[in-house]
C-alpha cells in the first residue's frame, strides 16, 4: 500500500519537458488537460488562457490556480534575465 502511494506520488511529480522553456509534471498536465488547455504553447500564452479561466470562472479552481502559481514561478526562476 505505502509503495502505491510512493510510485503514485513519483509519477505525479515526474516531470516532462514540453519546450525549451517549459516542464510541467504529470499533475500539472492532467489538471490542464482537465480544462481542455493546450499546453504545447508559449509559457505567456499558457499562463494568459488560466487566467482567462481563472477570471472567467464563478467558483473555486483550487487545483488550476496552483498550477498557475508553478508555472509563474518556474518561469521566473528558469527564464527571467536577473
Amino acid at each position: 500500500m505505502l509503495d502505491d502511494i510512493v510510485n503514485k506520488s513519483h509519477n505525479d511529480l515526474k516531470l516532462n519537458k514540453i519546450n525549451d522553456k517549459l516542464y510541467l509534471t504529470n499533475k500539472e498536465i492532467d489538471v490542464l488537460e482537465k480544462y481542455d488547455i493546450d499546453y504545447h504553447t508559449s509559457i505567456d500564452m499558457l499562463m494568459f488562457k488560466i487566467d482567462e479561466i481563472l477570471n472567467d470562472s464563478t467558483g473555486e479552481l483550487n487545483d488550476l490556480e496552483e498550477v498557475s502559481s508553478s508555472i509563474a514561478e518556474f518561469n521566473y526562476y528558469h527564464n527571467v534575465n536577473k
